[in-house]
C-alpha cells in the first residue's frame, strides 16, 4: 500500500502564493504518476496538474502559467507551487498516486482558500 501526506494549504489573498507538498511512503513502484486534484464546494474532483517519474507534465488550462508541479524522486515527494492565486482556485486539494502495477492512493486533502 501507498500512503500520502499533504501539507501547505491555507488562507491567502488573491494574487498571493502557496506551496503544497505531498510525501509518499509504503510500496512505491516506478514508473508512477503523482498529481494534484481540486474539489471545490459542491463540485466534482478535477485534475489540476500531474507529473510522471520521468518528468512529463500535464496542467489543466486555467492554471497554466500560474502553477508549477515538480517532484523529488529521492524524497518521494511532489510539490505544487501556486502563484497568482484567484478566488476560483479555492477548494480542497488532494494528492494522488498511480503506478505501473495499478496501485492508486489519495491523500487526505488540504484546504486552500483564496479571498478576494
Amino acid at each position: 500500500q501507498v500512503q500520502l501526506v499533504e501539507s501547505g494549504g491555507g488562507l491567502v489573498q488573491a494574487g498571493g502564493s502557496l506551496r503544497l507538498s505531498c510525501a509518499a511512503s509504503g510500496s512505491i513502484f516506478s514508473p508512477n504518476t503523482m498529481g494534484w486534484y481540486r474539489q471545490a464546494p459542491g463540485k466534482q474532483r478535477d485534475v489540476v496538474a500531474t507529473i510522471t517519474t520521468g518528468g512529463r507534465l500535464v496542467y489543466t488550462d486555467p492554471v497554466k502559467g500560474r502553477f508549477t508541479i515538480s517532484r523529488d524522486n529521492a524524497k518521494k515527494t511532489v510539490y505544487l507551487q501556486m502563484n497568482g492565486l484567484k478566488p476560483e482556485d479555492t477548494g480542497v486539494y488532494f494528492c494522488r498516486y498511480d503506478d505501473v502495477i495499478d496501485q492508486r492512493a489519495w491523500g487526505q486533502g488540504t484546504q486552500v482558500t483564496v479571498s478576494s
